[in-house]
């Protein structure tokens, strides 16, 4: 179930509704913190990340312009970016996610997805992993989860479930 941060950030346009994530990739900003931080803008090609009036503001996005091509993932210090695909599968949705820990996953990987709490969700599955110079230090994994799940992993843990299942 979501805390009143995430429904207080879908209401103010940083957490796409579920008719805007049935029609194709689209990134999630769970930035709660209003402090001067405005990278995401800057790295966002399409406009799709609003101008800030005033750079304590939180971030806000026009989710008919967002293409969910994740440059702004990397681009954020606080790591609260995310690009969400529920059109991936039938079943299963990929969640794009910043990871600056070690070991890096490899694609087919089996991990475990964790939620906003590091409570374990569900095994996941790694489908592709992003490491390139313009991302500076953040790696972006890309997980395959189960659809259902697709709002709640934000994070893994690499070396597999613990008790979580692939199954849908």
């Amino acid at each position: 179930m979501p805390d009143a941060a995430w429904l207080d950030a879908r209401a103010r346009g940083r957490i796409p509704d579920q008719g805007r994530r049935s029609r194709g990739p689209c990134v999630a900003i769970e930035c709660f913190e209003e402090i001067p931080c405005d990278p995401c803008h800057d790295a966002c090609r399409r406009g799709a990340i609003r101008p800030f009036s005033q750079i304590n503001h939180l971030p806000e996005v026009d989710f008919d312009v967002c293409n969910g091509c994740g440059a702004c993932i990397p681009a954020c210090p606080g790591l609260a970016i995310f690009v969400v695909d529920e059109t991936w599968k039938d079943d299963f949705a990929v969640v794009r996610l910043p990871y600056e820990f070690l070991p890096v996953p490899s694609p087919g990987d089996e991990v475990a997805g964790l939620d906003r709490s590091g409570q374990e969700r569900c095994a996941a599955r790694v489908v592709k992993v992003e490491r390139s110079a313009k991302h500076d230090r953040t790696t972006v994994v890309w997980v395959e989860v189960p659809k259902s799940l697709s709002m709640e992993v934000r994070h893994i843990r690499v070396g597999g479930s613990g008790g979580g299942s692939r199954e849908v």
